[in-house]
């Protein structure tokens, strides 16, 4: 059986090769290429899609930018969601690259949340991060990390930086969260 550590490494770099394209129906100056990311499972959509955004906005007029979303098969992905999860949920019987629609107009409302800034991003990963442990240690994990653990925490993750995320945890109280 693996060690822990083995399968924690594991799962925070597995990556999924996904192909992002611009919705056709979008108002361009000149066609848009599509652009090709590795993502990292366990981290969110706004946290590593800037580059996405940067590179099909080259051939968009900004009046008619408006939110950028994302879907993939005509089912709008929830940011909030780990990139991991939308994918196993929508995609993971298909073939890669994973094949993500990006959009600038006619956010669905109905189906997804804004997402103003990467504050927000990290705001509900705390908020998932101290459920977990109020369900698994009953909070006393997180209640014991002080605010700079949180900070680094959510760097860790914000930056693929896997021994941040590890040092954090290790360090409250010698468990996992």
């Amino acid at each position: 059986m693996a060690d822990d550590k083995d399968v924690l490494r594991d799962v925070w770099f597995g990556r999924i090769p996904t192909c992002f394209t611009l919705n056709p129906d979008e108002v361009t100056e000149r066609e848009a290429e599509a652009y090709y990311l590795l993502l990292p499972r366990v981290s969110y959509l706004p946290v590593v899609t800037d580059k996405v955004k940067k590179h099909f906005l080259k051939v968009m007029r900004s009046e008619d930018v408006e939110e950028m979303w994302f879907e993939y098969e005509g089912t709008p992905l929830k940011w909030h969601y780990p990139i991991g999860v939308l994918f196993d949920l929508h995609a993971s019987n298909t073939v890669l690259p994973w094949s993500i629609t990006v959009h600038f107009k006619n956010f669905p409302d109905q189906d997804l949340l804004h997402c103003s800034s990467n504050s927000v991003v990290e705001a509900h990963f705390m908020s998932s991060i101290k459920e977990a442990d109020a369900l698994k240690h009953k909070s006393q994990v997180v209640n014991d990390m002080q605010k700079k653990d949180h900070k680094q925490l959510w760097m860790g993750l914000h930056n693929g930086k896997m021994h941040q995320h590890i040092e954090t945890t290790s360090s409250c109280k010698g468990s996992d969260i």
